[in-house]
């Protein structure tokens, strides 16, 4: 039997998730928070299984909120919302602890999926590879000036194409570039390859 908190700043956007949310299977309650500041409010209060945050709303917003969240409640569950992949913002939200993201507009059964997944992670606080990686080196990973760059843009929110205009490089170089740095960091995607880099000091 799981709580979910659900905070998001759209009303419409809140209607939508918690009804996704309430059909998703062991999930016998959806509490509603309109903002960061109202879900650390909240989750002493109902103790929820899980929080589904907002990355990005007005006030402290999701990641900020993340933060605070588990430093204070470092047994709290956080999966991160997003409208698009938001690298910048979900990557600081994992660095703080919260277990990954999923996108809005993702399927009900992408949905599920996902909140199960937390779910199922919630008992031996499970650690996402990237960081396992990263807690079982001695020293941070040896990235390229080239690498570090392009770790850059991705920690900015930039896509391929823009890093590769501002660096003066095709876009496939730049995909090449990318395959590297997320082998050495032992990251599968942007998000966590960001989240990486943070913990080391790569970006900042």
């Amino acid at each position: 039997m799981a709580t979910v908190l659900l905070c998001d700043d759209s009303a419409q956007v809140r209607e939508t998730l918690h009804r996704a949310l309430a059909s998703v299977p062991g999930v016998t309650r959806v509490v509603d928070a309109s903002s960061g500041e109202e879900a650390l409010a909240r989750w002493p209060v109902e103790r929820p299984s899980l929080v589904l945050m907002d990355v990005r709303m007005p006030g402290i917003g999701g990641v900020e909120a993340t933060r605070r969240l588990l430093a204070r409640h470092p047994e709290a569950v956080v999966l991160m919302a997003t409208v698009a992949e938001d690298a910048d913002g979900v990557a600081r939200a994992v660095a703080s602890g919260a277990r990954g993201y999923v996108v809005k507009d993702a399927t009900r059964e992408e949905l599920a999926a996902a909140v199960i997944h937390s779910l199922g992670d919630s008992a031996n606080r499970r650690l996402v590879p990237a960081q396992r990686a990263v807690e079982g080196s001695a020293s941070a990973p040896a990235l390229t000036e080239r690498e570090l760059q392009v770790l850059t843009g991705m920690s900015h929110g930039r896509s391929n194409a823009e890093i590769g205009r501002e660096l003066f490089l095709s876009e496939d170089t730049v995909k090449t570039h990318a395959r590297r740095l997320f082998r050495k960091l032992g990251a599968a995607d942007r998000a966590q390859a960001v989240a990486v880099g943070y913990r080391w000091g790569l970006v900042r």
